[in-house]
């Protein structure tokens, strides 16, 4: 058997593909894998503010593209940037386990704890980094993760925001004039599938692959993004979910920071549970 991989054609994008076939390779060993890289319309479009372009979409649809033309079996995103709306006929199909799913205040030495300038171009983590850090200016931030790394060493704002997992996957632990400060996510709830490799199929193959993937990952992954597509909320979302063994961490900006007991592990039951929670909220 012999399947192909869609993937963007990024550094961490192609990381992550060869962490998805070494997976896929574990649970079947006799079937071969081909990588297709793209570009995506938010890989091209580097100067936009993904904020005021609405980032819904922007880095995944050439790939769904892909998978819808049969010139792909599998398509390998980064489940943080997956839309809670797929394109019609495609699924999000699982997970490899997950990885540290925090985020990273990385400062310059030189700066202050209490940096003066953050540049980020996530709403969610410029809304809750807002409550530690209430005197920061912001800035917008754009590129990839050694691109943003090298404009805040040279000076570009004090600090910026990045994910765990993704400095883990390139294998950055230390970079020139910087220190990096993991952050607890009580203080800076993660995205939604943050830290997550996420498989997208069509729906029409969902059985091949799902026994495949990890189901403790994929059920914590379920529950975020349907409590995120019950806020309305994307990747460009003020909104953040992350659940970890019953205990579910919400932020939003009418509540601020959440957290629960989220007893459900049978998943034809997560959708009342979550309804039940906004429900008590009233932020449905």
């Amino acid at each position: 058997m012999h399947y192909t991989i869609a993937t963007r054609k990024s550094r961490l994008a192609l990381i992550q593909a060869k962490l998805a076939v070494d997976h896929l390779k574990q649970q079947q060993p006799h079937t071969t894998f081909t990588l297709l890289p793209l570009v995506t319309t938010g890989d091209r479009q580097i100067q936009w503010s993904l904020e005021q372009a609405g980032g819904k979409g922007l880095f995944i649809k050439e790939l769904e593209t892909a998978l819808l033309d049969r010139r792909a079996d599998l398509a390998v995103h980064s489940a943080k940037d997956l839309p809670t709306e797929l394109a019609e006929g495609l699924t999000l199909v699982g997970c490899l386990p997950r990885a540290d799913p925090r985020d990273v205040l990385i400062r310059r030495k030189e700066s202050s704890e209490q940096p003066s300038s953050i540049a980020t171009s996530s709403p969610r983590r410029r809304a809750q980094a807002r409550k530690c850090f209430p005197q920061a200016q912001w800035r917008d931030i754009r590129g990839n993760v050694e691109t943003r790394l090298r404009k805040i060493s040279d000076g570009y704002a004090d600090a910026t925001i990045l994910a765990a997992a993704g400095l883990e996957r390139l294998g950055i632990t230390r970079y020139e004039r910087l220190a990096f400060h993991p952050l607890n996510p009580q203080k800076m709830v993660p995205a939604a599938g943050q830290g997550a490799i996420a498989l997208q199929c069509r729906s029409e193959d969902n059985t091949l692959f799902t026994p495949l993937l990890d189901h403790t990952t994929g059920h914590a992954v379920t529950i975020e993004r349907r409590l995120l597509s019950r806020l309305q909320g994307g990747c460009q979302s003020a909104s953040a979910a992350y659940y970890h063994t019953h205990s579910l961490m919400l932020f939003h900006e009418a509540v601020g920071f959440q957290e629960y007991t989220f007893p459900s592990e049978e998943p034809t039951t997560v959708d009342s549970t979550i309804d039940t929670l906004l429900g008590s909220l009233n932020i449905q």
